[in-house]
């Protein structure tokens, strides 16, 4: 787990979880850009319909709560959840 959260890109997972990996990376920094072959991409490496639809709802879910607290201004209670290693810190005017 640790080396997916450093870089998804270079972590040991196998084909099917890396093409997961690839398309809610996408879907999260570049919505627009999303095309029916990122899904497809995902059916040609055994993900079902219902398992990419929930994988995007996940996504979507976490992008939009993630904006939303961003939006608002929304801090972390102290101690809730340390930075990801390799990520900036969320709060960058506290550093």
């Amino acid at each position: 787990m640790a080396a997916i959260a450093e870089d998804w890109r270079t972590a040991p997972v196998e084909e099917r979880q890396r093409a997961l990996l690839a398309y809610a990376d996408r879907l999260t920094r570049d919505p627009a850009a999303m095309r029916s072959s990122d899904v497809q991409e995902l059916r040609d490496v055994g993900w079902s319909d219902e398992a990419i639809l929930h994988a995007c709802e996940v996504v979507a879910y976490f992008n939009f709560v993630n904006r939303l607290a961003d939006g608002l201004g929304v801090r972390l209670e102290d101690g809730w959840r340390e930075p990801i290693i390799g990520t900036a810190s969320p709060h960058p005017d506290e550093d």
